[in-house]
């Protein structure tokens, strides 16, 4: 049997999928990213490998792909594909018959509209403002201070939603701040802010031409309270994937190995 890597070197998680020549997946790790993206990888592919019997080191995979923020520091990679391919393919494989996405990963957003085989038809980034990002919810979870699981179903409560005016991550902290000290609702303030991340969201997906049978990927993907603001915003449900999210960019890079190196 061979088998096939993939490994997403993201800004806050590293990921890794090992795959076998039939396409199932045996192996996926998911870490916090250190500051040195190659101990990162290292550190995930070795627990990836651990995990199938056939396998001693990742130098024993048929073919690596490297994908994400730091797809160029991945040991042993046989080749880099752009996140935005990866995510694609990683859905496609996951679910055929979703037809666009939402990625909203640690820094960035993307809208990705996907076609039949999998590949990217179009696609839009907001990437100069963390606004809307993972980074941007850990601010907002640590200002009610909270984790991001007890934040991200805080907006499930709310009956009402006290608006977010601030565009960028460090005023929104402040606003935010202000609104916590004034009394008001906090399930309502965090209301706000899933509905201000979904409008960007909303924007995203239309830039990209993304308009029916979407899913979320990354991280930000199993915060309730936004799911459930986008689908507000977009006026339609969102696919849930069998497979976590997070994973979507190493699966497709895995597929791609797989592709490559059969």
């Amino acid at each position: 049997m061979r088998y096939f890597g993939g490994c997403d070197s993201g800004s806050t998680y590293t990921k890794c999928v090992i795959i076998d020549e039939n396409g199932k997946m045996v192996a996926d790790v998911t870490l916090k990213s250190r500051i040195n993206a190659v101990l990162s990888c290292q550190d995930a592919l070795d627990q990836a490998v651990a995990q199938v019997p056939d396998l001693n080191s990742a130098q024993d995979l048929t073919y690596l792909v490297g994908t994400g923020y730091g797809r160029n520091k991945v040991p042993f990679a046989d080749e880099n594909i752009s996140e935005i391919s990866c995510h694609a393919m990683g859905v496609h494989v996951a679910d055929p018959s979703v037809k666009a996405i939402i990625d909203i990963g640690g820094q960035d957003v993307k809208g990705i509209a996907v076609d039949t085989d999998g590949t990217v038809l179009n696609f839009a980034m907001n990437d100069k403002c963390a606004a809307g990002t993972g980074r941007f919810f850990e601010a907002m979870a640590r200002a009610f201070e909270m984790d991001l699981d007890e934040f991200s179903c805080l907006s499930l409560k709310a009956k009402n939603v006290i608006p977010i005016t601030a565009q960028c991550t460090v005023f929104a902290e402040s606003e935010v701040i202000s609104l916590v000290g004034e009394g008001k609702p906090m399930d309502e303030i965090a209301a706000g802010i899933e509905l201000s991340v979904a409008k960007r969201c909303f924007v995203m997906s239309k830039k990209a031409g993304a308009v029916d049978h979407i899913t979320l990927t990354g991280g930000c993907a199993k915060n309730a309270g936004l799911k459930a603001a986008i689908e507000q915003v977009l006026k339609l449900k969102v696919t849930e994937l069998p497979i976590d999210p997070q994973l979507m960019g190493a699966l497709g890079a895995a597929e791609f190995a797989r592709q490559k190196g059969m």
